[in-house]
């Protein structure tokens, strides 16, 4: 999201790829055989990038939910505790790992570098008027692997890029990512007029929510790809978010039900996305974008390759009938909010909590687009509600976004869990000064390890 790191990562990227290109001329050389030796160590050293680690004093975050909040406390859960535990890599951001059946997890990534393999870093950018990037045309999103049980020692490494047109859009970045059954299906969607956009005397990141194009998808674990049949012209879903017009599912990401989705309740895959109406009481100019909105709308899909890109194929929640049960639809023009808060809602992820048999939602609703922003946790024994507040965490980051809970680092009774998010790419805009709160939060991959409190 930040150009500045950006620059600084392509630096970096460049000076590891020389290097790179050194050893294998010298390799090339007769007689060296113990300098080959050394060269494969110290690619192998340059792979295995150890995760930046922090300890601190552990603390209770103290929920100051706004009075109008509609969510009631949950009885159940009292709030969140830091233990004091912060793993992550200073890489790029977006990353909402699916876990596999071959027990890897499988993320998206972009607006940054990645390391690969082979000692090089990948760098994705998926802005299409970026200069470090690849064109409206051709922009880009990344893929890879992440290694380990334990976030204190992971193994992160990318499987390539992919590039795809965002037009007419300007941007066209990862959201939803599922890993079931050995293929790996990663959507995209849209978003406008730019990265940095002036309104008046504002600067704005991303305002305007594009429409989820649809999936690509990979039968091999991310080593090559079939690309989305769908375009940002004409989506999966049909909307549009041109001129800043409203989308209900911009960008969409899967409930986590586990080690592939072995908590599901039918055999269906659930995805929940953020977004916004037409008939909006008090619109704003960034109403719904890549990190604000009103509403959160959910719907489910049987997954496989020949439903994953049909609209047909679909259920979309509608509401609830005279008894309380939820009613689904196949039409999408009958959807309805699962939840709804308006200029309060944003960037949303599940997660299933088995051995607590609760639902984990987290929200970050995104202040102006590139201020401090405010996250909030809800739980729920069923996807379609009732959700009861456990924590709103004002200024968590203090600009901590895209917030998801990994079902893999679930501990055995489910009280602990590693909070995932990015942090703190524009620290400086508008005049507004952004620090680190819990400590650690920096851009690319965090992980905190928190307590649910009874």
């Amino acid at each position: 999201m930040n150009l500045k790191r950006i620059r600084i990562l392509l630096n970096n990227t460049k000076q590891r790829q020389k290097r790179t290109k050194i050893y294998k001329n010298m390799l090339k050389q007769k007689g060296c055989i113990l300098m080959g030796i050394l060269i494969f160590f110290n690619l192998h050293t340059n792979a295995q990038v150890k995760p930046d680690t922090l300890s601190f004093p552990a603390f209770i975050w103290k929920s100051e939910p706004p009075a109008d909040i509609p969510f009631k406390q949950s009885k159940e859960f009292s709030g969140i505790r830091f233990t004091g535990l912060k793993s992550g890599f200073h890489v790029a951001d977006t990353w909402y790992p699916s876990w596999a059946a071959d027990d890897r997890l499988y993320s998206p990534y972009t607006d940054g570098t990645c390391p690969r393999l082979d000692g090089g870093n990948e760098l994705s950018i998926s802005d299409g008027n970026a200069p470090q990037g690849y064109g409206l045309e051709r922009t880009s999103t990344g893929q890879a692997v992440i290694e380990g049980i334990d976030p204190l020692y992971l193994n992160i490494f990318s499987l390539g890029l992919s590039h795809a047109s965002s037009l007419p859009y300007h941007g066209r970045y990862p959201c939803g990512s599922l890993v079931y059954n050995g293929v790996w299906y990663y959507g995209t969607y849209c978003l406008d007029p730019a990265g940095s956009t002036r309104f008046g005397d504002m600067v704005y990141n991303w305002p305007w929510l594009g429409p989820f194009v649809g999936f690509r998808y990979s039968t091999d674990y991310g080593r090559s790809w079939k690309e989305c049949e769908h375009t940002p012209e004409k989506p999966v879903f049909n909307e549009t978010g041109l001129n800043g017009y409203p989308v209900k599912i911009g960008s969409p990401h899967f409930v986590d039900f586990g080690k592939n989705m072995e908590h599901s309740p039918d055999g269906k895959a659930y995805l929940v996305a953020h977004g916004a109406d037409i008939n909006d009481a008090q619109p704003r100019f960034y109403n719904a974008s890549w990190i604000t909105g009103d509403q959160i709308y959910l719907f489910r899909v049987t997954p496989t390759i020949e439903n994953i890109n049909d609209i047909t194929k679909y259920e979309f929640f509608a509401g609830n009938d005279n008894n309380g049960d939820p009613i689904w639809t196949s039409n999408f023009n009958k959807i309805r909010p699962l939840l709804e808060w308006n200029n309060n809602m944003g960037c949303v992820t599940i997660t299933y909590n088995a051995p607590l048999k609760k639902y984990l939602m987290c929200v970050t609703d995104g202040g102006n687009t590139c201020s401090r922003m405010n996250s909030y946790i809800l739980e729920s024994d069923k996807l379609t509600g009732e959700w009861k507040l456990v924590t709103y965490m004002k200024d968590f980051g203090q600009q901590a976004y895209f917030l998801n809970i990994p079902s893999k680092f679930i501990s055995n009774d489910g009280k602990t869990f590693w909070l995932l998010y990015s942090g703190n790419f524009a620290t400086d805009w508008n005049g507004e000064k952004i620090t680190q709160n819990p400590p650690g939060s920096h851009y690319g991959m965090v992980f905190q390890k928190i307590e649910i409190l009874k």
